[in-house]
């Protein structure tokens, strides 16, 4: 006799609700991603030409083959443009909801603190208070843990960087007490 198959399903408790409203459909985001990228592809395009994309009595100038790389990503975009403006069935299809949203900027917004703190604290302080805040928000972690998990592996990255490899890290006022 087989045993028949056991279906272990795991409820997430802090899941986006299934009736959260739509914030952008799918054919709204490919049309601003087609946008930005043939944006960028005229603008490094004409930087290119700018700069050279012909041959000059040696070969290639040095703006020759990212010009024509532009041109091809210019061409994709379009392609992709006309792709999506003759597709009538993308319009309904939700692309992110807002609860899902929420959830992505809970993790979105501390990262790019983290990455602007870095700039005037340091590695090490912006990693404690970006792993302690991650703990304590969104794992919901209790707050001596948080800030012990998070000293440590501080820790452990200045003496694996600092002490052990001699790796240059941005440093902070922290760590020029301290004389490093």
């Amino acid at each position: 006799m087989t045993e028949p198959e056991i279906e272990i399903v795991v409820d997430d408790p802090t899941a986006p609700a299934g009736d959260s409203p739509a914030v952008t459909t799918t054919r709204t985001v490919h049309v601003v991603v087609y946008a930005l990228l043939l944006a960028l592809a005229l603008l490094l395009g004409f930087d290119n030409w700018r700069s050279g994309m012909g041959w000059a009595k040696d070969g290639p100038q040095s703006g020759y083959l990212p010009f024509y790389l532009c041109v091809i990503l210019a061409g994709a975009c379009l392609f992709g443009l006309g792709v999506v403006f003759r597709g009538r069935a993308q319009a309904a299809k939700t692309f992110v909801t807002r609860d899902q949203l929420w959830r992505v900027l809970q993790v979105f917004v501390p990262t790019l603190a983290f990455c602007v703190l870095l700039q005037w604290l340091g590695l090490y302080v912006a990693s404690f208070l970006l792993v302690a805040g991650f703990m304590r928000m969104i794992g919901r972690i209790a707050l001596w843990k948080s800030l012990l998990t998070s000293l440590l592996f501080t820790l452990i990255m200045f003496a694996t960087f600092e002490l052990a490899f001699d790796v240059i890290m941005p440093k902070g006022p922290i760590e020029a007490l301290f004389g490093r």
